[in-house]
């Protein structure tokens, strides 16, 4: 019995992981992975009144003086010793302490400089760039929750904090496993008209790379059980989530569903009613995770996007970069199947709105994945849907 898909879906959403793994990074190597740890401020920044600008520190009310003595220089990195009195001001740079006694800073380009005096050309408002204690944050403040992915931005605030070291969680390793007596490893040579290319494997490498796990590529293995359950057996030993294509379908030498199974894993889900890929299996041993992909290129590339690529982000509490948008449709669409259906589109951003058309992408079998190519993404319907007319509003998932 094949299960809506939406179900399938809230039951990847529901999976519970009982222990993470986590580990500390140099802060610059923690780029792109996913904080385990809130990051919160342990001191004020400014932690004192600081020059926004270069000019000249001042007490606001002489500024109707017209003219002020220029006191004393104050560098950046400097401990501003003379205070500023009535009628003085003190020439105060970028980044600056400002100096006790002033509350506004007057940039150089709104005085004149006349001697060891500077006359007011143009007035500011009291506190002009000065920056207050706390501007940037303030000691107690949570900066970064945990679950953020890093980036640039994160590094420098925490490099601001004298983070040197950050927990961070552990990009999951995915093995990868492609099953079939007919498939051929790059570089290798065809010796009969029925064997084919395999780009599962690779494509399924690329995928992992691109959402933030660790691929562990070990091929194209044949389509007997003693191979399959050595191979996923070894595989599941040294990786978080095994994922392997062929041999989840209904055939004779179909035999990963069967060593999911006689491995004591527990299945999660078999069967859904999606387009393409119905035949997807999920299960999970502790806290790891077999996926059972189809076999045809464009099924188990599409499959891996919607089951294996929540599963990558879940292992380490991230967020898919892949996103849901609206679209409007450029030409209609026709509903094929009463499943939910994920089909290959173009889609363009045009003052502001996306468009979808189906320029290039062909109809045919699972197998298509050069409509893979182009500015692709998938137009989601669901199976309560039905055919669509140009100028229709769609889901459209972007690849991110």
């Amino acid at each position: 019995m094949f299960m809506h898909f939406d179900e399938s879906m809230q039951m990847i959403d529901d999976l519970e992981i009982n222990n993470y793994k986590t580990k500390k990074l140099y802060v610059v190597d923690a780029l792109g992975y996913v904080l385990a740890e809130d990051v919160i401020a342990d001191h004020n920044s400014p932690e004192f009144p600081t020059s926004a600008m270069d000019g000249y520190a001042i007490v606001h009310e002489d500024m109707t003086l017209g003219r002020l003595k220029v006191g004393s220089i104050n560098p950046a990195g400097s401990v501003a010793r003379e205070k500023v009195i009535g009628g003085t001001c003190i020439k105060t740079f970028t980044g600056s302490l400002m100096p006790e006694g002033a509350d506004t800073l007057i940039p150089i380009e709104n005085v004149e400089v006349e001697g060891d005096e500077i006359i007011i050309k143009e007035e500011v408002s009291q506190g002009f760039a000065v920056r207050e204690v706390g501007e940037n944050y303030a000691k107690g403040q949570m900066l970064i929750p945990k679950g953020t992915k890093i980036d640039f931005a994160q590094i420098g605030v925490m490099a601001s904090l004298n983070i040197a070291n950050v927990l961070v969680y552990e990009k999951p390793t995915v093995a990868i496993i492609s099953t079939g007596s007919e498939l051929l490893e790059l570089g290798e040579e065809q010796t009969n008209d029925s064997q084919i290319r395999s780009s599962n494997n690779y494509i399924l490498e690329a995928i992992v790379n691109k959402y933030d796990g660790i691929p562990m590529q070990l091929g194209c293995i044949k389509d007997d059980k003693e191979s399959i359950t050595t191979a996923i057996s070894d595989a599941l030993d040294k990786s978080d989530i095994v994922v392997t294509t062929g041999g989840v379908s209904v055939g004779d030498f179909d035999f990963v569903k069967d060593v999911i199974y006689e491995l004591g894993c527990d299945v999660v889900f078999k069967g859904v009613r999606v387009k393409p890929g119905q035949h997807i299996m999920v299960a999970r041993k502790d806290d790891k995770f077999i996926i059972g992909l189809p076999g045809f290129a464009y099924s188990s590339t599409v499959t891996a996007l919607l089951y294996l690529v929540p599963l990558i982000e879940k292992l380490q509490q991230g967020r898919c970069a892949m996103q849901k948008v609206k679209a409007t449709l450029k030409e209609p669409f026709y509903k094929r199947a009463k499943k939910a259906e994920f089909t290959a589109c173009n889609v363009s951003l045009e003052e502001g709105q996306y468009y979808v058309d189906f320029e290039g992408k062909k109809l045919g079998s699972s197998a298509i994945l050069t409509n893979m190519l182009g500015n692709a993404a998938l137009l989601v319907t669901s199976e309560d849907d039905t055919s669509k007319e140009v100028g229709d509003e769609v889901n459209v998932l972007l690849f991110g």
